[in-house]
């Protein structure tokens, strides 16, 4: 489908930024910018028109749809005489954030708590006998507990994230927003 001007440069702009903000969410360049190219589309894509869009390989575009796939952030979709697989991204921004946030904390957080554990059980083998060793033993707690407190605050928001409530979110920004400004007023007094 032959775009206006104006649209390819957005198009190829909002590609690039998607990239870009990749490493930000913990996954790669191109598995972003496929997803960037079928969330900006209105039709379904075939593989050879992405891998021709964004100048990738064939085995490279099969890898990353798989995995926007798993994650559910596109579709699958088929037409009736043609046997090649097209795919659609998934346009609902509430539904690919709580995906994200739910992959990352699956991916990294939970793995980190787990090796961290494993940090403290090496500590604690060798009978925590000298101050170094109980120091650090409280260093890895203090990471684990605030890893621990991340992941409550995530899994208590992905309801609301979930469930689209822009206001209950936006009423609780403003919420810690006015406790900052309060507190950032009684610090200067």
């Amino acid at each position: 489908m032959e775009h206006s001007k104006a649209y390819q440069e957005a198009l190829d702009q909002f590609v690039l930024l998607w990239g870009e903000m990749a490493s930000a969410w913990g996954i790669n360049k191109t598995m972003s910018q496929i997803h960037a190219l079928l969330y900006a589309e209105s039709n379904p894509l075939d593989t050879d028109t992405i891998m021709d869009t964004l100048d990738i390989s064939r085995g490279n575009a099969n890898m990353n749809l798989r995995r926007l796939l798993d994650w559910e952030l596109i579709h699958k979709v088929q037409f009736k005489g043609d046997r090649k697989d097209y795919f659609s991204a998934e346009t609902d921004v509430w539904k690919i954030v709580s995906t994200i946030i739910r992959e990352r904390q699956q991916r990294e957080i939970e793995p980190i708590r787990e090796n961290l554990a494993k940090c403290i059980e090496t500590l604690e083998s060798g009978g925590l006998n000298d101050e170094e060793s109980k120091e650090f033993k409280v260093r890895i707690e203090n990471y684990m507990e605030f890893l621990e407190m991340f992941e409550r605050f995530t899994g208590a928001l992905l309801p609301y994230i979930t469930k689209k409530n822009l206001k209950f979110l936006k009423q609780l920004v403003k919420l810690v927003e006015v406790k900052e400004s309060l507190k950032g007023k009684t610090d200067n007094d």
